[in-house]
């Protein structure tokens, strides 16, 4: 293949000029700054595959570091106070409006993607859209639900998973008197603990905010959602997930200690891919074992937070223009198909373009749930706008540690009043 052949094929016949690269300094030199993937498959892509055919498709040499998810916050601080560090830095949640004044305005190749691949999801969009203006360009939608052991809940009475919170925590409670709890965290963690919280508000009808973006936590229906967390806490849980982050449960499930938990979908990919080493207390492979369901139904309904990540390009950075060239690169259809099929659904993308993706064919029926889990989510902020206010309560774990607390001996509308003056701090 030509020159002019594999820049077509690459997708970036848009971004280069006359099948040339961008004219931009010689010796340039990207630094991207991303979590460590929880399926690793997905760093190896962009280290050994794309971001080299990247460094070649634009003239740039694109240096990519890995960091602990919950490293990340601490890092875009650092960065933004001293005005170095990373070109291109990964967010999760709604997070780039809380460091808006720091981000490039990087519109015009967010709303390229989504006007090639039918729109955004509308937690993907919200999450880094102020006003008309995007402040980082999405990346894709990490889906959470809850896996869990098929044959662990046979025992416990349960051939089908459980439809409502009530009935979820009789099983639960079922399960721990086997040995066998159902494994959360309440923890300072960045994704587990408020994909797993904020929906107990939704599914009792309670919310963080108004639409006017006032304080609404305090109502009878926060409580209710707290009494319903701390009894589970109790009847069902492993109590020792106060401490946990988000790599704890995993490992407690793939080592037999929790019959389900909150994940995304790298606890079943990691025992498939590792079958020959992950085993069940027969011997046998545990994937074969593992199914999911969404978080069951509360009083007001069943909705998940299903996480949106993205790419911020920083105002620091003195090479802004390569930086929102390579994240165009990326996004294209043709390069982030190769990321998005080694990630084994993983990833539900930002687009609904993704769930008619030929992967989804080809996995087992324990991962179809993941392909449109995205659909059912709504934002960190809710019922107000997941603006930068939001995001600060999200960063000080308001609502994760309302439930936390009463699940450690504070009554249920003490917690409550106690997150309420917290979040009034915020949000007036």
């Amino acid at each position: 293949m030509d020159r002019r052949g594999f820049l077509k094929s690459t997708g970036v016949a848009g971004i280069l000029a006359a099948g040339r690269a961008p004219a931009f300094a010689q010796g340039t030199k990207l630094h991207l700054l991303r979590w460590v993937d929880f399926v690793p498959a997905g760093d190896q892509m962009l280290r050994q595959q794309l971001l080299p055919e990247a460094g070649k498709a634009l003239g740039v040499e694109v240096q990519l570091e890995t960091i602990n998810a919950n490293d990340l916050q601490p890092r875009i601080t650092a960065a933004i106070q001293s005005g170095s560090g990373a070109d291109i830095i990964m967010t999760l949640h709604n997070w780039p409006h809380l460091y808006k004044s720091a981000c490039v305005d990087v519109t015009d190749v967010a709303e390229g993607i989504a006007k090639d691949q039918g729109g955004f999801y509308a937690q993907a969009e919200q999450a880094v859209k102020d006003g008309k203006q995007y402040l980082a360009v999405p990346f894709g939608v990490n889906g959470l639900l809850i896996a869990y052991r098929k044959s662990w809940f046979k025992e416990a009475g349960a051939d089908t998973p459980p439809k409502t919170l009530d009935e979820y925590r009789q099983l639960g409670t079922r399960l721990k008197k086997k040995g066998h709890p159902v494994g959360q965290t309440l923890g300072h963690t960045f994704g587990d603990a408020p994909a797993w919280s904020y929906p107990m508000l939704w599914n009792f009808g309670a919310a963080e905010r108004d639409r006017q973006g006032r304080t609404k936590l305090d109502s009878k229906e926060t409580v209710e959602s707290v009494k319903w967390m701390t009894a589970f806490w109790k009847d069902a849980c492993d109590e020792g997930g106060f401490a946990w982050d988000d790599t704890n449960n995993n490992r407690a499930f793939l080592a037999g200690e929790i019959s389900a938990t909150l994940n995304g979908a790298s606890i079943y990919i990691a025992a498939k891919r590792q079958q020959d080493k992950i085993k069940d207390e027969h011997g046998e492979p545990m994937w074969r074992d593992i199914d999911h369901f969404a978080i069951p139904a509360g009083p007001a309904g069943t909705w998940g937070y299903h996480i949106p990540f993205a790419h911020m390009v920083m105002k620091y950075s003195k090479n802004q223009k390569p930086a929102k060239d390579l994240l165009k690169w990326l996004g294209a259809k043709e390069q982030f198909a190769k990321w998005f099929e080694v990630m084994d659904g993983f990833s539900a993308g930002s687009t609904k373009y993704w769930e008619r993706n030929p992967l989804w064919g080809r996995l087992d029926d324990a991962m179809k749930l993941y392909r449109t889990a995205a659909q059912a989510s709504r934002i960190i902020g809710w019922e107000g706008a997941p603006d930068a206010k939001a995001s600060e309560a999200y960063s000080k774990y308001i609502i994760t540690d309302m439930y936390a607390k009463a699940a450690q001996g504070q009554a249920a509308p003490d917690a409550g009043k106690g997150a309420t003056s917290e979040l009034q701090k915020i949000y007036g």
